[in-house]
């Protein structure tokens, strides 16, 4: 390790075991949306009392994490990291995450920064991470074998496509070796971090140990699952710090192990030990103002078979389910029958009145999520005030992709969204 990256990691305390006792941390919560399902994680996280990996009492805008960081920093001198660890993953957010820290390194350049990522999208943003001066990521990897991550991951949405079972999890894995390398191999220090899932992935840990160390990671950081309430993995016995211990001293001899890993909430701040996050939640009457207004509810027009996957064409949907988000929680309202005006292109060219019925039946929704729409519906929606959004991904996650496109679309200049 270079000279002036081994004076940056001692501060880091993460990284660094003396360094939790000295310098503290804060996670941003500005990066809400996931690309991949796993099993042992409940996307529903505005929970201010539970204290586990994905959980945040708010979602941030850059400029309300200038703001907060600035308020942070004042509190807390020692402050020496921020870093983005969710609530979903920061390069399924890439843009919000790099404007966040471009307005923080101006104001502080000496803050170290560094994020967490599941890994699926580093071959397309690892030289975006490095011109940015990040040097420290951390890439979960639970499993090397598709068999095995069957049973950990339900689906991933890649490259506009959503992909189920062995063929999801494939690309997962390859884009996690293959990103974890091309990082290190530029001098970026990666932590893996596994998550141990009894009767799963146990036996297998010590084997994606020694693989990320050929790829050049720097360490683990083994953790016990902790069974989030909602999720698949919810009745699974919560892995005990025995087992996980026998598992680094195991894994020891291969890479140094983080053995003072807290498993942070997304939105930690202070000491690994002391999180004092509860401390800046909000708490200046200028700031509620703001977050109010950011959590504004939109209504949700989405077409969809089952309610399950947005998997329908728009001129295709023989109903709209009709939704509403405010960028966290997501509430289902009712379904409208709708005429399907779309039968193939020898007849997908209907009457003005059908057509009309159709867009006055979600004249009051604010949006339309969609796998597919034409050109003409999408400006006839428009016209009408009702943003298009099209994704291929799960309702939840559709719905908070839908939430942030909404309220990107918003701050643009001549905006004609209803719900501003």
């Amino acid at each position: 390790m270079e000279e002036e990256l081994a004076k940056i990691t001692a501060k880091h305390p993460c990284y660094s075991f003396e360094a939790q006792h000295k310098f503290a941390r804060m996670h941003l919560p500005v990066a809400p949306i996931c690309n991949i399902s796993c099993n042992y994680c409940n996307r529903k996280y505005d929970c201010v009392n539970e204290s586990r990996p994905g959980v945040t009492s708010e979602v941030l805008t850059p400029e309300m994490s200038l703001a907060k960081f600035i308020r942070v920093k004042e509190a807390i001198p020692h402050l020496s990291v921020v870093g983005i660890a969710g609530p979903g993953d920061a390069l399924a957010n890439w843009e919000t995450v790099k404007k966040s820290i471009e307005l923080i390194k101006a104001k502080s350049p000496e803050m170290i920064f560094c994020l967490s990522t599941n890994g699926l999208m580093l071959p397309q943003y690892g030289q975006d991470i490095i011109n940015l001066g990040i040097k420290h990521v951390t890439v979960t990897v639970n499993c090397l074998e598709p068999a095995i991550g069957v049973k950990i991951y339900h689906h991933i949405h890649y490259q506009g496509k959503y992909y189920e079972g062995e063929a999801g999890v494939k690309i997962l894995i390859h884009n996690q070796l293959t990103g974890i390398k091309f990082l290190a191999d530029n001098g970026i220090l990666v932590k893996v971090n596994i998550v141990m899932i009894n009767d799963i992935n146990g036996e297998h840990i010590p084997e994606v140990v020694k693989k990320v160390k050929s790829l050049g990671a720097l360490m683990t950081n083994i953790m016990p699952l902790i069974p989030a309430p909602g999720s698949v993995f919810q009745n699974f016995p919560q892995t005990s710090m025995q087992e996980v211990t026998g598992m680094r001293d195991l894994c020891q001899s291969e890479l140094p192990q983080m053995r003072h890993c807290q498993q942070c909430r997304a939105d930690a701040i202070g000491l690994l030990a002391e999180d004092q996050s509860h401390k800046f939640r909000n708490t200046k009457p200028d700031v509620i103002k703001k977050c109010n207004q950011r959590a504004k509810a939109y209504k949700v027009a989405v077409t969809s078979k089952y309610k399950n996957l947005v998997d329908l064409h728009y001129g295709h949907a023989e109903e709209f389910h009709i939704y509403e988000t405010d960028g966290m929680d997501v509430k289902f309202i009712e379904t409208r029958l709708t005429p399907k005006y779309c039968l193939g292109m020898a007849s997908c060219a209907e009457t003005e009145e059908l057509k009309e019925t159709v867009i006055k039946g979600i004249a009051d929704c604010d949006a339309v999520l969609t796998m597919r729409i034409g050109h003409d519906a999408q400006q006839r929606l428009k016209e009408q005030g009702v943003f298009v959004v099209e994704s291929c991904a799960s309702v939840e996650e559709g719905l908070l992709y839908a939430f942030h496109q909404l309220r990107r679309a918003a701050d643009q200049p001549g905006a004609r969204l209803k719900a501003i």
